[in-house]
């Protein structure tokens, strides 16, 4: 039985796709050319960006807390609560205790994504933001899937250490069915699958910006020079 919102969903993801090509830290890191401390910056940047994204998906439960959607907010929430506590294990294995795993100062290029995040759960709409985040599975996950699987076969990172993407790096099939269940069973107006397009398309672009980042950082390391990570002091 076809179901109008994921339909919607469906169409959307395939629309917003960022295409065959992988962020090239992606690739790096599948080649097993990407230096360890990159990963060590990205899992303390992560444990920025988790702990944010909860916060945003509780407030954005509670803003539709009359709406099924909430639960769906939520259920993600708590997911952001289980991959939290994976970071320890990838920092580890790339030599960063978990103080410093909780110090690290945040780059700006990585912390954008959140921070529209953020600002969708105070000032979206509940369910053209759900939408966004949801087309947006898919593309992250692949990535996760990739990482993980060149953390063991590159880099020789036990389970432990690749816990995190492999969290991240399930199908995103059973989200979009929940996500369109709980939206109900009526197609999405226009005026809201425009507002999801529009939120969906900066969420790409942040989390791509967050991989270009950590990209560079062996470039362009954070404290020298003033490229996209923003550090020039």
């Amino acid at each position: 039985m076809n179901h109008p919102i994921l339909d919607q969903i469906r169409d959307l993801r395939a629309e917003l796709a960022p295409g065959d090509a992988a962020p090239a830290l992606v690739t790096a890191l599948a080649d097993g050319t990407a230096p360890r401390s990159t990963l060590a910056e990205l899992a303390a940047q992560q444990h920025r960006i988790i702990a944010s994204d909860r916060r945003s998906l509780l407030l954005l439960a509670t803003r539709s807390a009359d709406r099924p959607v909430s639960a769906w907010f939520a259920t993600l929430a708590e997911g952001e609560s289980a991959a939290l506590r994976t970071l320890p294990g990838l920092a580890a294995a790339c030599g960063l205790g978990p103080d410093e795993l909780a110090a690290r100062p945040p780059l700006p290029g990585c912390q954008a994504y959140p921070a529209y995040l953020a600002w969708l759960a105070l000032n979206g709409g509940p369910t053209a933001a759900a939408v966004a985040l949801v087309t947006n599975f898919a593309a992250w996950g692949g990535y996760c899937s990739t990482i993980a699987q060149a953390l063991r076969d590159r880099y020789g990172f036990p389970d432990q250490a690749c816990a995190f993407f492999d969290f991240f790096a399930q199908p995103a099939t059973t989200l979009e069915q929940q996500a369109a269940d709980a939206l109900g069973p009526d197609p999405l107006d226009e005026p809201t699958l425009a507002a999801a397009r529009e939120y969906g398309r900066l969420l790409q672009a942040y989390e791509h910006l967050f991989w270009d980042t950590l990209g560079q950082l062996d470039q362009d390391p954070p404290g020298r020079g003033n490229g996209p990570t923003g550090h020039g002091n």
